[in-house]
């Protein structure tokens, strides 16, 4: 029988050699190549991917060249293996990137993802060159005073959907309807969301990485022109609702809160929260007014 005073300890994970862009790195077995790129400095370029979600492989902008393999491989689920020869930034990695973005770009609005506008830039990729009325329009479903879903952003790598589900929330309010061209993200039996089993953690708006899940605050201030992310300050805090000690991240502008989001690395919540750490901030601001 195990003491209480007993630490469990895992097996401890032999150090795998590989090569990644000319240069040999050591990381644990089991690690992903993008695991082993980021202990490298190594950048590579991710949109699907959530660091709290087991990578889903959805929108292929990680992949890489891996020496000996026909295809390119997403960097995100793909395990190093000894002596593994990896290029990132070569021609065909370029090129399959550059792809990816236009595709992406050519059919969903990508304007509020933060760093698409830079990854165009630097592979040169021109969205535009399939025609400018590709973009799928949707009308953005406004339906409760906290967060909004603009689907004319959406790229289906359904991070809102394993957020939701059983990798944490377990409410199981969004799934994915439809197939193939059809398929889109919906709450279950595609009913309005006050009266799915939405609890408004929040937590699908954390991972979402486009913006097609947004604060409402933030989405009536994009409308207005007012949302400037270069004005705004953060401020890290625990919540004081409960006594579990959750992490918030209080984003500011003008003196006022405009989102609140929960550091990814937190031991508590892994940048989960519930209904009042993530949207409860309005008696702050009633406070300060006062």
């Amino acid at each position: 029988m195990t003491s209480i005073y007993e630490t469990p300890v895992g097996l401890p994970r032999r150090a795998v050699s590989i090569q990644i862009n000319g240069e040999e790195v050591k990381v644990s077995e089991g690690a992903t190549i993008l695991d082993a790129c980021k202990a490298h400095g190594t950048d590579v370029p991710t949109l699907c991917y959530g660091d709290t979600l087991d990578p889903v492989n959805a929108c292929r902008v990680c992949v890489v060249e891996v020496e000996g393999n026909r295809v390119l491989v997403p960097s995100c689920s793909r395990k190093v293996e000894p002596g593994m020869v990896i290029n990132t930034d070569n021609e065909r990695t370029r090129h399959s990137r550059k792809m990816v973005l236009e595709l992406l770009g050519s059919s969903v609005d990508l304007s509020a993802a933060p760093m698409v506008a830079g990854w165009n830039d630097q592979y040169q990729a021109d969205p535009t060159r399939f025609g400018e009325s590709k973009t799928v329009k949707q009308s953005v479903k406004i339906d409760n005073d906290l967060y909004v879903r603009d689907y004319s952003r959406c790229i289906l790598c359904y991070k809102c959907v394993d957020a939701c589900g059983e990798q944490w929330q377990n409410s199981f309010a969004i799934s994915v309807a439809g197939r193939g061209f059809n398929a889109h993200i919906s709450t279950e039996f595609d009913v309005e969301l006050p009266d799915s089993a939405c609890v408004y953690c929040g937590n699908c708006v954390e991972v979402c990485p486009t913006g097609a899940l947004m604060f409402k605050t933030e989405h009536d201030m994009r409308v207005a022109d007012t949302w400037d992310e270069s004005a705004q300050q953060q401020t890290t805090t625990i919540c004081p609702y409960c006594g579990v000690g959750c992490s918030l991240t209080l984003h500011t502008q003008d003196n006022t809160i405009v989102k609140v989001t929960s550091p990814h690395e937190s031991a508590v919540g892994s940048g989960n929260l519930c209904i009042k750490g993530r949207f409860g901030f309005q008696h702050v601001q009633t406070l300060k007014h006062n």
